[in-house]
């Protein structure tokens, strides 16, 4: 099984990327989504590390934000308990899929929790930065402050670009990424 890690900067369009694989896609973001909506075990937990902030279950997101905008180190202290359950799934996608020939792990911190492993493909996707705003700034959530201070957390751009062993440049076009999704794929498959 080939593993494919998929890099970039919060708004390049990873989540678009990986789609236009045609194999199965690991969403760290749509699985933090399902832990926020149904895991009690976490609420208690985020509850009991943030009492201020965090108040009913489902746990909501505006919560979250209030809690990592008074204090960065309350990021820390919400990764601590949500990366663990998201490593667990993510490793439970992988044995899922043992009998798939290539599997997309799309999970934005991949590099910086240690989540990938020296054989995992890394592609790095790159968008240009007016683009990556426009588009954060059509998100519902979108609050640049919170934006800054998770970008603080992760591994600078010239690093993930430096791992990765290739690189996509988006421009949001589903063709443009599907021909360049197809290069990529032709390169990996004839090693």
């Amino acid at each position: 099984m080939i593993k494919i890690g998929i890099l970039g900067e919060i708004g390049s369009g990873k989540s678009f990327i990986s789609k236009q694989f045609g194999y199965p896609v690991f969403n760290a973001d749509k699985e933090v989504k399902k832990i926020y909506k149904s895991d009690k075990k976490c609420f208690y937990k985020l509850k009991k590390k943030l009492p201020g902030y965090i108040f009913s279950f489902p746990i909501k997101k505006i919560e979250l934000k209030k809690a990592i905008l008074v204090n960065r180190k309350n990021l820390l202290k919400i990764n601590k308990i949500v990366h663990p359950l998201v490593r667990k799934k993510m490793n439970k996608f992988i044995k899922k899929n043992l009998g798939k020939k290539i599997i997309i792990l799309d999970v934005p911190l991949l590099l910086e929790n240690k989540l990938n492993r020296s054989k995992y493909i890394l592609i790095f996707v790159e968008a240009k930065k007016n683009q990556i705003i426009k588009r954060l700034k059509l998100r519902k959530d979108y609050n640049s402050h919170i934006l800054k201070k998770l970008n603080k957390f992760q591994l600078g751009l010239e690093g993930k670009r430096k791992k990765s062993n290739y690189i996509i440049k988006n421009d949001f076009k589903k063709n443009t990424a599907k021909k360049s999704v197809k290069v990529i794929l032709q390169k990996i498959l004839k090693k």
